[in-house]
């Protein structure tokens, strides 16, 4: 038992290791830094020495300044946890509902043809045009703002997931019949398998559209959140305020779509080298 869990606790420790030098290796690498080092020491520098306005134009000093004490003071870490709360709960329900959604619609025609036009005429209308009918119909809140998360990430994961269940290669499901698949059987070995490179490439979509529409949920309601954060900021011109909630966000997204690219490479293991 001990050496299963030790050679667990290696492997856990062997793929952190692989994400984090995955993750930070483009970062990192010398072709990037070659533009990143110039461009943050121009940006440091011009406002020092006037060519910008500082006002206008905090140099990074300055935010790190001001992230440093945003930190400290505690006011960040709960603005911020607030905001993850409401991002993941948003983009959790759009994943567990929109990926079996288009699963049948592409697997089936008679489910597509009676649903697939509805979303077709609703998905167009943009996410923030959905702000004032959702505040009069669940108020100002959570329920909200977990409905405008959700709202922007569930278009493109359903149609991205509809549009290769519906592409998957009719050889596959050929060769599955000859031996007698199913209809489950080719749903969740075959039409799932071959569509997961896709669907993970949707939730990376869905994934900056909810942090999108998090950010205008926390503008219109309540009183907590990197979006709030960045209204109220605004309201008062606090510019280096505002651009730690933007890094913030930034990095957040970046971080959850390397973890989903990390996802991907671990199971589309055929993808490799691609």
């Amino acid at each position: 038992m001990t050496s299963y869990r030790s050679s667990g606790a290696r492997l856990i420790l062997q793929d952190l290791g692989y994400f984090i030098k995955n993750a930070l290796g483009s970062i990192f690498s010398r072709e990037f830094l070659a533009v990143l080092i110039p461009l943050l020491a121009l940006w440091e520098l011009l406002p020092r020495f006037g060519v910008v306005p500082r006002a206008l134009v905090p140099p990074p000093s300055d935010v790190a300044v001001t992230f440093w004490e945003l930190l400290v003071h505690g006011k960040l870490l709960m603005h911020y946890g607030q905001s993850l709360c409401k991002f993941f709960l948003g983009l959790g329900i759009a994943i567990v509902t929109a990926i079996p959604i288009g699963i049948l619609m592409g697997w089936n025609i008679a489910v597509r043809k009676r649903v697939l036009p509805l979303f077709q005429l609703l998905a167009p209308v943009p996410p923030p045009a959905w702000v004032p009918i959702t505040i009069i119909l669940f108020g100002v809140g959570l329920p909200m703002q977990t409905f405008l998360i959700f709202l922007g990430a569930f278009y493109p994961i359903l149609f991205n997931t509809y549009q290769a269940v519906k592409d998957t290669e009719p050889r596959y499901l050929a060769s599955a019949r000859v031996f007698g698949a199913s209809e489950l059987t080719l749903i969740l070995h075959v039409y799932i398998w071959h569509a997961l490179g896709s669907i993970i490439m949707s939730v990376k979509t869905g994934v900056a559209m909810a942090l999108v529409m998090l950010v205008i949920a926390e503008m219109y309601g309540g009183h907590e959140g990197i979006g709030y954060m960045l209204v109220e900021a605004k309201d008062f011109f606090q510019i280096p305020v505002m651009v730690v909630c933007m890094v913030i966000l930034g990095v957040t997204g970046w971080f959850f779509i390397e973890v989903l690219k990390f996802i991907e490479l671990k199971l589309s293991v055929w993808k490799v080298g691609r």
